[in-house]
């Protein structure tokens, strides 16, 4: 049997999918099998690399070379001219010097761009998702095997504390307490929930990991659960994530197989157990009291809290919930130690941070940077500058949750406190980058729509609140607003903030507060000229 020369990477991400990827696996492979180059090359699909220049796109490793965008139809030619006659298609190479550039990891195993460090994203990209040998090949596993060998539970805990990870859904909690407070809760059974319900418009970026590392979470799981003395875990899943929910299942089927789930893992006395939970599309479930009622089969609605999770979780036992990001951090840390990560980040926020890049950039996508990079950093070296040379106006942080931030602060570090400081939330990591085109009333206005929708109504401030304030800033963008209406949207931003039964109704005064604080003029421009100094809303076509 001749050995293997080349691999074929075919981008499967759901952009790619749409775009006929599936088409391109199968012509390529059926051209490599009549041409009798079966044994000699191998051919596979990958998850999203993060970058959406050229899809899908087809890497021939191990020289790097990428097509795209690559249609069926040329897959006939790529085969016979690369493959067989070794000859590099110069028609079909990667349009985009970036995407070039970007993917070049793939044969590095490290970030090509300044200040690119990818811990999280390590695999993505460059193992087969679906195939369990080379994720142990990549350092898969390393860590269980050292912690249940080597390391008692508080030695485990004591090493993500020294790590300094904080959560990476948001809130930005320390994750090594949050660890310790389960852990010191006295419970005969425990449970350990990965929140995978990512439902912030504009973040994709755990669907990312779910599809381009299952394996990653399963590890960081088995971990967890063995620190904090748990013996059963859920994955709760955006139910809109089918790719992702599909390779977690294959990969909990193979870990079941080597017997790394089960029962007496690596020949020890740890147990433990792994279930996927598919969510049905509610907001409200990424809060993790709700996330924990809907696995109970109730309906998705915030806990009262105290008592929390760490104590009371799921059906009244210690549960610790932890977000994908956060989790996919914890392989690397307790196989490199957690002052090895604090080499990346700012003191008070170490190691990397995932961000989507979206808007009006040059270049959308994602990336994986040290915390603490600024948001004219983003822009300028990962997003290539605004499109068209239009001024930089507004960023949306963090998904609908997160803060509407003006260019004055666009050289804030951007780590939990230092974004804290500022008044703003980094939230989930979404960036939506905005030009001076943008009208930041009906940005809040779509921001306000999205809560009201999605209000799971249980509460008065967040059920009325959102559905009073979008409807002042319908008014206002019509021209039939009135000053008493800036009044009575702070109030309720202030009532939304202090009332809310849980943290995401909370963060829905987020909007309305922040164009009041940095685009007041703005607004009031609206209701005493009945003008729209951007020139897009209904009631103007007309700057000032």
């Amino acid at each position: 049997m001749k050995s293997v020369r080349s691999m074929v990477l075919v981008s499967s991400d759901p952009i790619s999918m749409e775009r006929g990827a599936a088409q391109v696996y199968e012509n390529l492979k059926s051209e490599i099998e009549t041409l009798g180059l079966s044994e000699e090359i191998s051919i596979t699909m990958i998850g999203d690399v993060g970058r959406h220049d050229a899809l899908p796109f087809v890497i021939v490793y191990p020289e790097a070379t990428i097509y795209g965008p690559v249609k069926p139809e040329n897959a006939q030619y790529l085969v016979e001219e690369h493959l067989y006659k070794g000859r590099v298609v110069h028609e079909l190479q990667a349009a985009h010097k970036e995407l070039t550039g970007k993917i070049a990891w793939v044969n590095a195993r490290k970030g090509t761009l300044p200040a690119e460090q990818r811990i999280v994203l390590q695999r993505v990209g460059i193992i087969d998702p679906e195939n369990i040998e080379e994720y142990i090949i990549n350092d898969g596993y390393q860590s269980l095997g050292k912690v249940l060998s080597e390391m008692s539970p508080k030695d485990v805990i004591e090493e993500v504390k020294a790590s300094g990870l904080r959560g990476r859904g948001g809130a930005g909690f320390p994750t090594g307490l949050k660890w310790g407070f389960v852990s010191g809760t006295p419970a005969k059974k425990k449970y350990v929930i990965c929140n995978g319900d990512e439902s912030e418009p504009g973040t994709f970026k755990d669907r990312l990991i779910l599809e381009g590392d299952p394996h990653s979470i399963i590890e960081a799981m088995s971990i967890a659960a063995y620190a904090v003395g748990a013996n059963e875990g859920f994955i709760y899943i955006r139910g809109e994530y089918l790719l992702a929910q599909e390779r977690l299942k294959k990969a909990i089927k193979q870990a079941y197989d080597y017997g790394i789930l089960g029962e007496k893992i690596f020949g020890t006395d740890f147990n433990f157990d792994i279930h996927v939970h598919s969510g049905a599309g509610a907001y409200i479930c990424g809060e993790e009291t709700a996330l924990i009622e809907s696995i109970e089969g109730k309906r998705g609605e915030p806990r009262a809290r105290p008592p929390y999770p760490t104590s009371h979780g799921l059906w009244g036992k210690p549960t610790l919930v932890n977000n994908v990001e956060t989790l996919a951090n914890i392989p690397a840390i307790l196989r490199n130690g957690g002052k090895w990560y604090r080499s990346f980040g700012t003191p008070s926020s170490p190691g990397t941070k995932v961000y989507t890049i979206l808007g009006n950039v040059n270049v959308t996508g994602l990336i994986e940077v040290p915390m603490g990079i600024t948001l004219r950093e983003v822009i300028a070296i990962y997003a290539k500058g605004m499109k068209s040379d239009v001024s930089f106006k507004v960023a949306q942080t963090g998904g609908s949750s997160g803060s509407i931030i003006p260019a004055s602060l666009q050289d804030t570090p951007m780590d939990f406190d230092s974004f804290q400081n500022a008044g703003v939330s980094l939230g989930s990591g979404a960036l939506l980058i905005c030009d001076e085109n943008t009208c930041v009333l009906d940005l809040a206005k779509v921001l306000q729509n999205f809560f009201k929708k999605e209000s799971c109504g249980k509460c008065n401030p967040c059920r009325i609140g959102n559905e009073r304030a979008y409807q002042i800033l319908e008014n206002i963008s019509q021209g039939t607003g009135t000053m008493q209406d800036l009044d009575d949207l702070a109030m309720i931003s202030k009532n939304l903030f202090e009332l809310s039964n849980c943290g995401l109704g909370q963060t829905a005064g987020s909007p309305i507060r922040d164009i009041l604080n940095h685009y007041r003029a703005e607004v009031e421009a609206h209701i005493r000229l009945k003008v729209c100094p951007s020139g897009v809303c209904p009631m103007s076509g007309k700057r000032l």
